[in-house]
């Protein structure tokens, strides 16, 4: 994706390469607008237009791959070898006009490179990152370590056509302006790209009115896509890095947890419970859960927990990361504008510390400003690289900082001007926690906590499940009374009514419950769970309420309850210590390229099956083998003895890996239903068979 959007700007670059020549003659005291261009050799030009068709064609390669028009192992190749050529050509160019090329120039004389030539340069660095990046990307998917399909959004899908799209508009309204405004095409475009990126150095502007009237709609069409290529930027690298990021500290501080409890000896928690357990179990065992059910969910929350600080420990990391990111680019940009602008405007390093400040912030005062080629070229290439940067923090900002600063600013008010239900007394213990890093009134910060947590759960009334059991009881009911009454006319009459209307509430939405279930509540659900028909209605009815979830903006996070009740339709029972393991810390050992290649299934995106689970006595899953849908096989049903135990906090667990919560019931819930129906159709055979 990095490749996809940076090998847009390198062609629009060779563009800019080819649109100008190399050389120009610098009269002393005179300004570098008014020096006069050097004619370019032919070989140069025609050099320099065939590394532009090679490189338009390998973008055109790389789009269609992403847009699945043409495989990855055609494309892919392709791309990468044009790309490397371009970057070839353009540094062969550069070096012969650096070096051999002021052979027949009078250097008694000022000659200057022109902006052409620095653009050339910017292009054949970004064709040599981007091929470089997808050899990477290629070796990967070649090697099992990646996907070979782009499984991307429809924004992702488009980024690189939007890329395309505003560097067209780009180029092109330079060229517009270029010609009303009478100015040198590079400089045109130089002052394209301070407009739509609304930095506004008014070095140069529009003077006749026709530039000034066409303005308004380019300027308003161009900053408008500039914001469709933002948001395509933000949900390329938050949305798809955010998952695996999430995957892979959730699962080093998953280790980490279990090795503390195991050297601390705290880990009883992590054993399963069975009548064995619980008659060898002495008065210092009275605070540990007393049946499997409790201690499952005991293990859910510490896997909670243990998601919980990996997702902030993420969030501040990626901050601090984008921060360093912003900084780097933000000085070392100061370092190269100081050292293009030093011959023209004797700047010192704080000039340029100081003009790169003002154009990231978009403030623009115009008091300092790029005058040389290198400067203004520098400056478009430096601005498209302050573009995703500038995207990355401002969003981490506001899942870190932000945040932080709205909580302080509503915590202090309760204390001030707005005091809430804890009181003063208790919004100022936690202040006073939590700026001493949690070392003074831990319980007041645990007090408050829950209460906020409670107050979540009854203020967070959403539907839990689509059907109650007492309706399937209902309805036998009622057709058994039916059997009992009058004439054989009235008798039929009545128990087909009596059947439409229990098929009817069978299939009608319950009312949303005021909170959660509560395990009690589950507990007597799981207690009356429905066979047959009625298990496919509820199955039925429970993948349309979590394909509902799915189309929520934030991911779903279930409740241990919630969880507990849709294993339970897939036919795994928390209360059950037999299908429950206890997980151990991981022992380490070299890695083969076989187990290296089992660990990125896991983490890969599909819930891990049980084929993929290596037998040994580590290993854990939930569910079974999906069955084939051809009709000529049978179903085979797995046993129940085959099912490989797991824990909450284990490397099985349905909340590690990086598919959402939501996905992985769903893809169960769908598995379960075919095994039922298919059950449904082998006992129809059997009975149908003489």
């Amino acid at each position: 994706m990095v490749a996809a959007t940076l090998g847009p700007v390198a062609s629009g670059f060779s563009i800019c390469a080819l649109g100008s020549q190399w050389r120009q003659k610098l009269v002393p005291g005179q300004s570098v607008d008014d020096a006069i261009f050097i004619q370019d050799p032919p070989w140069l030009t025609i050099v320099n237009a065939i590394q532009l068709a090679v490189a338009l064609v390998s973008n055109a390669f790389l789009l269609l791959n992403m847009t699945k028009r043409v495989r990855f192992s055609i494309a892919q190749p392709i791309t990468i070898i044009g790309w490397y050529i371009s970057a070839i050509c353009l540094l062969a160019l550069n070096a012969t006009a650096a070096g051999p090329l002021d052979d027949d120039l009078d250097l008694t004389q000022d000659f200057i490179w022109s902006q052409a030539f620095y653009y050339g340069m910017w292009a054949a660095i970004l064709y040599f990152v981007d091929a470089s990046l997808m050899v990477v990307t290629f070796w990967g998917a070649s090697s099992g370590h990646y996907p070979k399909d782009f499984n991307l959004t429809r924004s992702q899908r488009t980024l690189m056509l939007q890329t395309i799209l505003f560097l067209m508009y780009l180029l092109l309204g330079a060229l517009v302006f270029s010609e009303l405004e009478s100015w040198r095409y590079l400089d045109a475009v130089y002052w394209a790209d301070v407009t739509l990126f609304t930095v506004g150095f008014g070095d140069l502007a529009p003077k006749t009115t026709l530039g000034c009237a066409l303005l308004i709609p380019y300027a308003l069409i161009g900053v408008i896509s500039l914001g469709l290529v933002i948001s395509s930027i933000r949900s390329m690298i938050l949305e798809r890095g955010r998952r695996r990021l999430d995957a892979r500290m959730e699962e080093k501080n998953r280790r980490r947890f279990i090795r503390t409890m195991t050297k601390s000896g705290r880990d009883d928690i992590l054993n399963p419970i069975d009548d064995d357990t619980i008659s060898n179990w002495g008065p210092e065992n009275s605070d540990l859960p007393q049946n499997e059910l409790d201690r499952r969910k005991t293990e859910f929350l510490l896997m909670r927990k243990i998601q919980q600080q990996a997702s902030i420990r993420r969030k501040w990391m990626a901050m601090a990361v984008s921060t360093g990111v912003w900084i780097l680019l933000w000085l070392v940009g100061a370092v190269i504008f100081v050292r293009a602008e030093k011959s023209y405007q004797s700047w010192n390093y704080f000039d340029g510390v100081y003009f790169c400040f003002i154009s990231l912030m978009t403030i623009g005062y115009g008091d300092h400003t790029p005058t040389s080629n290198a400067g203004k070229s520098f400056f478009v290439f430096w601005s498209l690289l302050a573009l995703p940067t500038m995207t990355v923090l401002i969003s981490n900002a506001g899942d870190t900082v932000v945040k932080f600063v709205k909580d302080a600013t509503i915590r202090i008010g309760t204390i001030t001007i707005l005091p809430g239900e804890e009181g003063f007394t208790g919004n100022a213990k936690y202040i006073v926690n939590r700026v001493s890093l949690g070392r003074l009134f831990r319980s007041a910060t645990i007090a408050i906590r829950e209460h906020e947590r409670e107050r979540r759960m009854h203020k967070k009334a959403e539907d839990w499940t689509g059907f109650d059991p007492k309706d399937v009881k209902d309805t036998e009911k009622q057709q058994n009374e039916s059997g009992h009454s009058g004439g054989s006319g009235s008798q039929e009459h009545q128990a087909d009514d009596e059947e439409r209307q229990g098929k009817h509430k069978l299939c009608k939405k319950t009312e949303s419950p005021p909170g959660r279930p509560s395990l009690a509540e589950v507990q007597s659900r799981l207690d009356t769970l429905p066979t047959g028909a009625e298990l496919h209605l509820l199955l039925v009815k429970e993948i349309q309420t979590v394909s509902q979830h799915l189309r929520e903006p934030e991911p779903r996070r279930y409740t241990f309850e919630e969880w507990a009740w849709f294993l339970a339709l897939i036919g795994e029972d928390e209360r059950d210590p037999l299908n429950h393991r206890r997980v151990v810390p991981k022992t380490k050992h070299k890695r083969t390229r076989r187990h290296r290649h089992k660990h990125h299934n896991r983490h890969r995106g599909k819930g891990v099956e049980a084929h993929d689970v290596p037998r040994d006595a580590d290993a854990e899953t939930i569910g079974a083998p999906r069955p084939s849908l051809q009709p000529v096989a049978p179903l085979q049903l797995p046993d129940a003895d085959a099912r490989v135990k797991w824990s909450w906090v284990g490397n099985r667990s349905p909340l590690m890996g990086g598919q959402e919560e939501s996905e992985w019931i769903l893809d169960k819930l769908m598995e379960r239903l075919e095994e039922c129906l298919w059950e449904t159709k082998m006992d129809e055979d059997n009975a149908n068979t003489p």
